[in-house]
């Protein structure tokens, strides 16, 4: 039994284990680092720019409550079956699941490679988890302060009361069918448009394209009104911006200019992710 234990402890499942823990303890570390430089404001805009933006966008919410979420969604209550039928096989996919259990399992899975890599195949290791790690924080984080966020404002989603009535509260109450706004689903959509449209630019029309019919079908299987939409797009697009300026500070994947602009680092090239991919694989045993 003794032996058993020790070969357990030392096999490679359990080295495997150990070094992914201690990656990601590191990648924490780097997270949680002060900005290697600060910047000259603390935020991106200025407190008359971010006062503006947020006036707009509440006089944006409450002119579509009053006069856009009850015709809109009168009219979705009475299409036709086959009009709803496909916007109900995409909705689903608008769940942060589908991206965040991917990256996640990527992520653990570069954090237990072996130890033994190259000096230059280990910095194109950084490089991709850094990239991988974006994206899961850009898209996790909005997702996150949402689900708190709508449970506490707690906007009743349409007939949850029996007819439609946009202005239906139940704060802090908690339940599913009282967590409207903002939606979960178009924060998702609108957070993976902005993050992969980083690194991906060429895809920026199909990211959109995909954002907007996610938040279309949230408004057409009656799981949402038009402002829950606008809300959660809102919330998607500046929380993965956001993100995306704290890793920049910390020159993570990101910088930023002495204006405030951010850049992307080039990321590894193909071929060299190819190289990686062929130590690796060379390595196992």
């Amino acid at each position: 039994m003794t032996a058993a234990n020790r070969f357990n402890r030392d096999g490679p499942a359990a080295s495997a284990l150990r070094r992914c823990a201690a990656n990601v303890g590191a990648a924490f570390a780097l997270l949680m680092r002060p900005p290697k430089r600060q910047p000259p404001q603390p935020w991106p805009v200025t407190p008359r720019q971010f006062a503006i933006a947020a006036a707009v966008v509440l006089a944006g919410l409450l002119i579509c409550m009053v006069f856009i979420d009850g015709p809109v969604t009168r009219a979705a209550s009475h299409a036709p079956p086959w009009a709803v039928w496909p916007f109900d096989q995409i909705t689903n996919f608008g769940l942060s699941d589908w991206f965040l259990w991917p990256l996640g399992i990527l992520f653990l899975a570069l954090a237990a490679l072996p130890a033994t890599l190259t000096r230059f195949s280990q910095s194109v290791l950084a490089a991709v988890m850094v990239r991988v790690g974006f994206l899961f924080a850009a898209i996790a984080v909005p997702g996150l302060t949402v689900a708190i966020v709508k449970r506490m404002i707690g906007r009743a989603r349409p007939l949850a009361t029996g007819h439609i009535d946009p202005f239906a509260f139940a704060p802090f109450i908690w339940r599913a069918d009282y967590a409207s706004l903002p939606s979960g689903h178009a924060t998702t959509a609108f957070s993976v448009l902005v993050a992969f449209s980083t690194f991906w630019p060429r895809g920026r029309t199909v990211l959109l394209l995909y954002a907007l019919l996610i938040s279309l079908s949230r408004v057409m299987v009656m799981a949402h009104y038009p402002s829950d939409v606008l809300a959660g797009a809102v919330v998607g697009t500046v929380g993965a911006l956001m993100v995306r300026r704290y890793f920049a500070l910390r020159r993570l994947g990101f910088g930023e200019t002495s204006r405030g602009e951010l850049t992307a680092f080039p990321g590894p090239s193909r071929r060299r992710i190819k190289a990686l991919g062929r130590e690796i694989l060379a390595d196992e045993p």
